[in-house]
């Protein structure tokens, strides 16, 4: 089955934030969005650690590791960015100052919870961060995540198995296979990847769709 590379849907999700916008990208997959920011659209990255106006990862061997994000990747500053103390920071996330955040999940149900911090399991490592305050702080919330676990069981469900992050805070979803909104109404499917028949994507999500 084709899917969307990781490159492909941080594309896909650049697409759909306006000129303008003040966005926050979690760690993890979320960071490569800023990679595919279109030229001509002026989008003000926000990372928790206390940096406004980053711009994309620095070519290879131009690092500078005192330059890092909430993931400790490193980053480039575009003209006008600034630092801050991180309490300003997490006053932005909570304050509604953000237009929308890009998070990563394990799971997402179908009226827009989201669990992406512990999986509950005894060895597992949670990790919060500002997850929280960026899932209800954000205008928008969005999700990008695989379609699958690894054992091939829908990442969007009829209700989360795993600690919740935030309740009803999830918009619109990007997996590898299609882009999902999470409406009153239901979810709707907005794109899907090519070759990918909409009976087939329902057959592999544990939520019912409809189309756009």
């Amino acid at each position: 089955m084709k899917k969307w590379t990781r490159d492909e849907m941080a594309r896909r999700v650049a697409i759909d934030i306006p000129d303008g916008a003040y966005v926050n990208l979690g760690i993890g997959l979320p960071t490569l969005v800023a990679n595919h920011i279109p030229p001509d659209r002026e989008v003000v990255l926000h990372s928790e650690n206390g940096v406004l106006g980053m711009g994309p990862a620095p070519a290879a061997g131009e690092e500078d590791y005192d330059l890092i994000n909430a993931g400790k990747q490193p980053v480039t500053l575009l003209p006008g960015g600034c630092y801050f103390h991180h309490a300003d920071s997490f006053g932005m996330m909570r304050g509604g100052h953000l237009d929308v955040c890009v998070l990563g999940a394990f799971q997402v149900s179908a009226k827009g919870d989201l669990a992406n911090w512990h999986t509950g399991a005894a060895d597992a490592i949670p990790a919060v961060g500002g997850a929280m305050d960026l899932a209800i702080g954000a205008k928008k919330t969005y999700v990008m995540m695989e379609h699958l676990t690894k054992t091939g069981q829908s990442k969007l469900v009829p209700q989360c198995t795993y600690p919740l992050t935030g309740v009803g805070c999830v918009s619109r979803v990007y997996t590898d296979l299609a882009v999902i909104d999470l409406t009153p109404d239901g979810a709707q499917v907005i794109d899907m990847v090519e070759g990918l028949a909409f009976e087939e994507l329902q057959a592999l999500t544990a939520i019912a769709l409809r189309r756009a």
